[in-house]
C-alpha cells in the first residue's frame, strides 16, 4: 500500500509540475513594477528643522551620526550640534530621529524604533546636553518610551511607558511617576487609543503649561471597548519564527460603529505638589476630546470637544488650577465637522485660529481667547486647506484649493486685507514655516515636474534650492506616461473633474481598454495637479488607458459638493463613478466594452458598489482591503458620515456592499493583508462567504502578516502586478 501510494503521488507531482511550470515563473509585471512603486518611485524629500534662534536650521547627516547647523541666510554649514562619536557618559552607534529642546540647549535622539500602529511608535530615547556633551538615556528604569515632550524651559521631559506618564527632571537625572493606574487594554495615560490615532491623527495626549508647573494630559478608559484579534503567522517578510508552527495573535481595542468608545477625560499634574486632578468641563461631559493645547499662559488650556455625532464642535478655555472653564467657540453643522477644525487648531500669543465650514466653503477664522471673532484669515471663494500662522507684522499665511480645485497655492493675507499668491498659481505647493513665519521650506510639483524643495523668505523670495530631484526626474522621465486633465457633466448636470493617463505611444485610431481608478472617500481628492509616479504609468505604457474622476463627496469643491454623501455613503459616489465610466467609454480611443474599476480601502468599497450597480458598465473590478459593510468599521470615521447603525439603520443597509452581492455583474479580484488592523480581513471574508452562499465566485489574493498599506518586501509591486495580470486577462478580449 505504501509503495503504490508513493508511485501515484510521484506521478501526480510530475504532472502538476509540468502543468504549472509557466504559472510558477516570476511575474514580469511584478519585476517591472518595482520601478513604479515605493521606494524606487519615490523622489527625494527634504525635512528641515528650524532652530529656536531663528538663525539656523539643523540637519541629520546621511550616516545618521551627526546633527549639523546651517545658516538660514547664507546656507553655509556651521558647527556640529551633536556627534555620536563625541559624547560623554553614554555612547550610541547612530540614531534614527531627533528633536531640539525649546531653548536649543538640548537634543533628544532616538533609535531602535518599533511601530505600534500607523503613526505611533516606541523607541530608546537619549537626551544630549549641548554644552557639556553629556548623553544619557531618557530613562533607565523604562528603557523604551513613547511621545517624549520637553517642558517649555527644556529642563523636564514627560514621556509614556507602559500606559503611564513619567516626568524626567534633567537637571537632577531623576524621574517621577505622574500616573500609576495605566494598564494594557484598560487605561492609557498621555498616549491615545487606536481610534484617536487613526481618525483624529492624535498620538500626543500631553501638553505643558507655559510656566512649566503643570502638565495636562488625556486619560483613556478603554475597558468597555470590545477587543479585536488578528492572527499572526511566521511569514517570509519580517519573518516571525515564534509562529512557525502555531499562529500568534494581535489583540487590541477596536470599537466598530455603534459600540462603546473609550471614555476620555482631561487631567492636570502639579509639578511642585505632585498631585493630579480632573479638569471638568461645563455642562455635559464631552464625548470626544481630539485636542488639548495650552495658550499663552498657564490659565488658558484649550480643550477641543466633539459630540458623538460629530456635528457639534466646542472649544473651552480652562484654568487647570482654579478649575474654571469657559466655552469660547461653538460650531454646529447640518452634516459633520471637518477634521481640520481640531487637527489644524492654531494657538497663538493673543488669539487662536480655527477652521470652519459655512454653506459655501471651508475657511479659517481668528478668535480672541474670550471668544470674540476677530477676522477671517483665509478669504476667497474657495476651500482653504491649511493655515500656517502669522508673523510679527500681522501677515497671515495659508494654503487654498485655488485658482482651481486641482491646485494648491500658498497665499499671504496682509493687515489691510490684500491677498498675495506666494507660489505658482497652478500645481501643488506645500510649506513648512519657521517659528514666527520668517521663512518657509517650499515643496512644489505638478504633473510634469517632480517635487522641488526651496528655502524661501516668508514673502516668497527664494534663497536657495534644497533639492531639485534632477537626477530622479531624468530617471523617472523614462517611465512616465502622459496625464491630461478634463471635466464633463453627468446626466444629472453635475460637473466632475478628472484626468486620463495615456501611453506615450498613444494612437488616436486605436481602441484601448480602460481602468477607472478612484478613492472617492469623503473629503479626499485624487484629481490634483501634482507629481506622482505609480502603477498608472506602467499600466498606460503597457496598453491601458487609466481614467480617474472625483465624484460627489470629495474635497476641494466646497461644502455642498463634499457633504452630499451625508448618511448615505456609496450612493452618489456610485452614480458619479458609473457616469464617469460611461463618459470614458464615449471617448473615441476607449473600448466601452472593456472598462475595469479599481480601488483601495474606501476606493475598494466603491469598486464593489460600482461593480454591483444596476447599470454596471464594468467588465472587471479589483478591490483591495475594502470596507464591505460600514457596521464593520470604526466608530469615529463611520459615525462621522453615517451616524450610528441604531440612528441610521436604512442608511447602513443601503450602503452595504454585501447587501448588493446578487447584483454583482463582472469578474472580481479581492486582495487584503491578514494583519490589517484598520479595515479588517473580516470585511473581505464576510463578502466572500456571502458570495459562496449565493453560489457565486470571485478571485482572491492574500498577503500574510501585511497591514492596510501592504508594504515591504516588494509587496506593493506584487499587488499591482497581480492587478495588471487580472485586468490583462479580463479586459483584453
Amino acid at each position: 500500500m505504501i509503495s503504490k501510494s508513493l508511485k501515484i503521488f510521484a506521478a501526480t507531482a510530475l504532472l502538476l509540475v509540468g502543468a504549472d511550470a509557466s504559472a510558477l515563473k516570476r511575474s514580469t509585471a511584478v519585476s517591472e513594477l518595482g520601478a513604479y512603486t515605493a521606494p524606487q518611485s519615490t523622489p527625494a524629500s527634504v525635512s528641515v528643522v528650524f532652530m529656536p534662534d531663528g538663525v539656523n536650521t539643523v540637519e541629520q547627516t546621511p550616516d545618521c551620526k551627526r546633527l549639523v547647523l546651517r545658516d538660514i541666510a547664507s546656507g553655509k554649514e556651521g558647527e556640529t550640534l551633536f556627534d555620536v562619536t563625541h559624547t560623554r557618559e553614554t555612547t550610541i552607534p547612530d540614531f534614527e530621529g531627533f528633536t531640539v529642546s525649546p531653548d536649543g540647549s538640548k537634543v533628544m535622539v532616538w533609535r531602535n524604533t518599533k511601530m505600534i500602529y500607523r503613526r505611533s511608535f516606541d523607541a530608546e530615547y537619549y537626551v544630549y546636553e549641548v554644552r557639556s556633551r553629556i548623553l544619557r538615556p531618557l530613562s533607565v528604569e523604562h528603557p523604551r518610551q513613547r511621545i517624549p515632550l520637553f517642558s517649555p524651559d527644556s529642563r523636564m521631559v514627560a514621556f509614556v511607558a507602559d500606559n503611564n506618564i513619567y516626568a524626567a527632571k534633567l537637571d537632577y537625572n531623576t524621574c517621577v511617576a505622574v500616573t500609576t493606574d495605566g494598564k494594557a487594554n484598560e487605561i492609557i495615560n498621555g498616549a491615545t487609543d487606536w481610534t484617536y490615532e487613526e481618525e483624529f491623527t492624535l498620538t500626543q495626549g500631553m501638553t505643558w503649561a507655559p510656566d512649566n508647573l503643570t502638565l495636562c494630559y488625556l486619560r483613556f478608559d478603554e475597558s468597555r471597548v470590545p477587543m479585536y484579534s488578528l492572527p499572526l503567522y511566521e511569514g517570509t517578510c519580517n519573518r516571525m519564527e515564534q509562529y512557525s508552527l502555531y499562529p500568534g495573535w494581535m489583540n487590541y481595542k477596536y470599537p466598530v460603529a455603534g459600540e462603546p468608545n473609550s471614555v476620555v477625560t482631561v487631567h492636570s499634574y502639579d509639578v511642585e505638589t505632585r498631585k493630579t486632578k480632573q479638569v471638568d468641563l461645563p455642562g455635559a461631559m464631552a464625548y470626544y476630546i481630539p485636542r488639548i493645547e495650552y495658550g499663552p499662559d498657564a490659565s488658558k488650556l484649550l480643550v477641543a470637544t466633539l459630540n458623538r455625532d460629530q456635528n457639534r464642535y466646542e472649544i473651552f478655555v480652562c484654568n487647570p488650577k482654579s478649575t474654571v472653564s469657559k466655552s469660547v467657540y461653538v460650531e454646529e453643522s447640518k452634516a459633520w465637522i471637518e477634521s481640520a477644525a481640531y487637527e489644524d487648531l492654531y494657538v497663538g500669543a493673543n488669539s487662536f485660529v480655527v477652521s470652519r465650514s459655512d454653506a459655501d466653503y471651508t475657511r479659517y477664522y481668528e478668535y480672541s481667547y474670550t471668544g470674540s471673532e476677530l477676522r477671517c484669515t483665509t478669504p476667497g471663494d474657495h476651500d482653504a486647506t491649511a493655515y500656517y500662522g502669522s508673523d510679527a507684522a500681522g501677515n497671515h499665511y495659508f494654503q487654498a484649493a485655488a485658482p482651481t480645485p486641482k491646485d494648491r497655492t500658498i497665499y499671504r493675507l496682509d493687515k489691510k486685507g490684500a491677498v498675495t499668491a506666494l507660489t505658482p498659481d497652478h500645481g501643488t505647493a506645500n510649506a513648512d514655516f519657521a517659528p514666527g513665519c520668517t521663512h518657509m521650506v517650499l515643496n512644489y510639483s505638478n504633473v510634469t515636474t517632480p517635487p522641488v524643495y526651496t528655502l524661501n523668505r516668508a514673502d516668497g523670495k527664494q534663497l536657495r534650492t534644497l533639492e531639485d530631484n534632477k537626477e530622479y526626474a531624468e530617471r523617472a522621465g523614462r517611465l512616465t506616461a502622459d496625464k491630461e486633465f478634463f471635466s464633463f457633466r453627468t446626466p444629472e448636470g453635475i460637473e466632475l473633474n478628472g484626468y486620463v493617463v495615456k501611453p506615450r505611444n498613444f494612437s488616436q485610431s486605436k481602441k484601448y481598454p480602460v481602468i477607472m481608478s478612484q478613492y472617492s472617500g469623503p473629503g479626499s481628492q485624487s484629481v490634483l495637479d501634482k507629481w506622482t509616479l505609480d502603477w498608472e504609468a506602467y499600466f498606460a505604457n503597457n496598453g491601458f488607458v487609466v481614467v480617474c474622476v472625483d465624484g460627489r463627496g470629495t474635497g476641494g469643491r466646497g461644502t455642498a459638493f463634499r457633504t452630499a454623501v451625508y448618511k448615505q455613503l456609496g450612493h452618489y459616489e456610485t452614480i458619479d463613478q458609473v457616469a464617469a465610466a460611461r463618459y470614458a467609454g464615449s471617448l473615441p480611443y476607449a473600448d466601452a466594452s472593456q472598462i475595469g474599476i479599481y480601488g483601495w480601502s474606501y476606493g475598494g468599497y466603491e469598486a464593489l458598489m460600482c461593480a454591483s450597480a444596476d447599470d454596471c458598465p464594468y467588465a472587471a473590478a479589483v478591490a483591495i482591503a475594502p470596507v464591505t459593510d460600514w457596521r464593520f468599521y470604526d466608530t469615529v470615521y463611520t459615525e462621522r458620515y453615517m451616524l450610528t447603525p441604531q440612528q441610521n439603520e436604512r442608511g447602513y443597509a443601503d450602503a452595504s456592499a454585501i447587501n448588493r452581492i446578487l447584483h454583482l455583474d463582472c469578474p472580481l479580484l479581492m486582495m487584503y493583508g491578514t494583519a490589517d488592523d484598520n479595515v479588517h480581513p473580516a470585511n473581505t471574508l464576510q463578502y466572500v462567504s456571502t458570495l459562496q452562499s449565493a453560489g457565486m465566485l470571485c478571485d482572491m489574493f492574500v498577503f500574510p502578516n501585511m497591514n492596510h498599506s501592504i508594504n515591504g518586501c516588494n509587496a506593493r509591486a506584487v499587488v499591482y502586478g497581480r492587478m495588471f495580470e487580472y485586468f490583462s486577462d479580463k479586459l483584453r478580449k
